[in-house]
């Protein structure tokens, strides 16, 4: 059972009220992947950020999590996890965001943990001390930009217009998040915009379903970013937990397909490319 109460490492702001996590079934094991990508121009990557980046780019599912309260938050993001996935964005409107993700980090030390809607120094200096290894926002925040760009943590800034995308990118940002995608044009955007920017990695985000994660991947997304389509709108207000595993479950399982479908399709559009037969 997990808790948010009793630990030592995390700050005393961390709350002291107990949280009961309902267990699920384990979920089943998935092959990672690994898919390259290119250095920003400016700053050298550490090693911390470099594995986070890794591990976002291996899994090509981003769950983005935002809950009422703090409780529901903790058992829907264990939830998930249990589902397999290991890449966890919490909104930073969720009550309790810092204490919640301190707990998870202590719970999951191998999940990749991040903050989505960051704006602000504060916000930056708090999900560092509650063990957050990215922050999201929906713009380019220039501050948060320059804060991180030394540090351990990966920073990854939201663009919707290619200057917007080229600017986060020009600036230091290793992968760049396209938002809101759906509302752009959906796979279709993606796809043109990765023509004149083949070498900056993209995230897709907003409005994804899981059913069109291998679309994404395919026309050029690193990584999908999935918000109600694993924490449904429903199945959380009804705290129905086995609906949200199943979803995760699902979410995992495309991401992997799609990764790899690309995987092998890369050294065929090389040979296509050199004039080799592939037969």
């Amino acid at each position: 059972m997990a808790t948010l109460a009793g630990f030592s490492s995390c700050s005393l702001w961390c709350p002291s009220p107990r949280i009961s996590i309902a267990p699920s079934p384990s979920p089943p094991l998935h092959t990672r992947l690994r898919v390259s990508c290119c250095a920003s121009p400016k700053s050298s990557i550490t090693s911390t950020k470099a594995k986070t980046l890794s591990q976002i780019l291996d899994s090509g599912v981003i769950a983005c999590l935002r809950a009422n309260n703090a409780e529901l938050a903790m058992e829907a993001a264990s939830t998930a996890i249990r589902g397999g996935i290991s890449v966890l964005e919490i909104v930073r409107s969720t009550p309790g965001v810092f204490q919640v993700l301190c707990q998870l980090v202590q719970d999951h030390p191998t999940v990749a943990f991040g903050v989505g809607t960051v704006l602000s120094a504060e916000d930056v200096r708090n999900a560092k001390r509650a063990g957050a290894k990215f922050l999201m926002s929906p713009i380019m925040v220039k501050d948060i930009m320059d804060d991180t760009e030394d540090g351990e943590i990966l920073y990854i800034p939201g663009a919707m217009t290619p200057t917007e995308i080229f600017y986060a990118y020009d600036a230091g940002a290793k992968v760049v998040k396209v938002y809101p995608v759906s509302a752009l044009g959906g796979v279709q955007y993606i796809s043109a915009i990765k023509k004149p920017f083949p070498n900056i990695p993209m995230v897709a985000s907003q409005g994804i379903t899981i059913g069109l994660i291998g679309d994404y991947i395919a026309c050029g997304a690193a990584s999908v970013v999935l918000s109600d389509a694993i924490f449904d709108k429903e199945a959380m207000r009804q705290k129905n937990f086995d609906a949200i595993y199943q979803l995760a479950c699902l979410a995992v399982l495309r991401g992997k397909e799609a990764l790899d479908r690309k995987r092998q399709m890369t050294p065929l559009l090389a040979d296509s490319f050199r004039g080799v037969n592939p037969s």
